[in-house]
């Protein structure tokens, strides 16, 4: 009995796989390389990615296996948003050439990935993994890349724990400091849908929009301005756009 105990035990052994810190390095490391191969300008090239979409494949391969907690925030943050930007990038390229994401049906809601050891949509990583567990945290608005071209732009590098909140800081500040994205005609100010569907994120505290806004600008904008809502822009964020 005593030397069936030890075989049992070695089974479980070998039958774990432990997710070790090099294995998260991996993941960042290739993300990286995969981003700033494929994206230029805010633009990811996804012609060159649906003709061999072999090393995206294998990253997502890498996501499914890998395991993470909120408690360890920089990774766990970290993970999911290149996560999040990856399967976007997936689900283009099986139904690539299309115009918008808006083309393929459930695309945010529906479709589910196999990642992190689990069965998700795209909706649910951003909603359940991300602005459920860190409430407070705005800044996903501008990471998150849904491929459309009303988004703030993916970067060409991947987000890694040692260095997200300055990429994320940095992302954002981008954004609200962008003429295109803050739209100033005198008193008026043309500002994303974004704000609008999720205006509970931007005004926690009390906080106005104006007030949430003026934080990140370099330029602030005056007391008076009056904010609207320029309709969100769907189209692909393609490089051949």
């Amino acid at each position: 009995m005593k030397h069936l105990r030890l075989v049992y035990l070695f089974i479980l052994v070998l039958g774990s796989h432990p997710i070790l810190a090099s294995d998260f390095s991996m993941f960042f490391s290739k993300a990286d390389a995969f981003f700033k191969e494929n994206i230029k300008d805010g633009r990811v090239d996804y012609e060159t990615i649906a003709k061999n979409p072999k090393t995206l494949d294998e990253l997502i391969g890498i996501a499914e296996e890998l395991r993470t907690s909120p408690s360890n925030v920089a990774e766990y943050q970290a993970f999911w948003i290149n996560s999040y930007n990856l399967l976007v990038i997936k689900g283009i390229i099986k139904n690539y050439p299309l115009k918008s994401p808006l083309d393929v049906k459930g695309f945010f809601e529906k479709i589910q990935y196999q990642v992190g050891g689990q069965s998700l949509t795209l909706n649910d990583i951003e909603n359940n993994l991300l602005r459920k567990v860190f409430p407070n945290e705005s800044r996903f608005h501008f990471v998150l890349v849904c491929a459309g071209l009303g988004c703030p732009p993916i970067i060409s590098k991947a987000y890694k724990p040692d260095t997200l909140d300055a990429q994320m800081e940095e992302q954002t500040k981008l954004a609200i400091n962008n003429p295109d994205f803050i739209r100033i005609k005198g008193k008026k100010v043309g500002i994303s849908q974004l704000f609008e569907w999720y205006a509970e994120d931007f005004t926690r505290g009390g906080k106005s929009m104006l007030q949430y806004i003026n934080q990140y600008r370099n330029e602030k904008l005056n007391n008076d301005a009056k904010l609207y809502y320029y309709p969100y822009d769907w189209r692909l964020n393609d490089t051949k756009i």
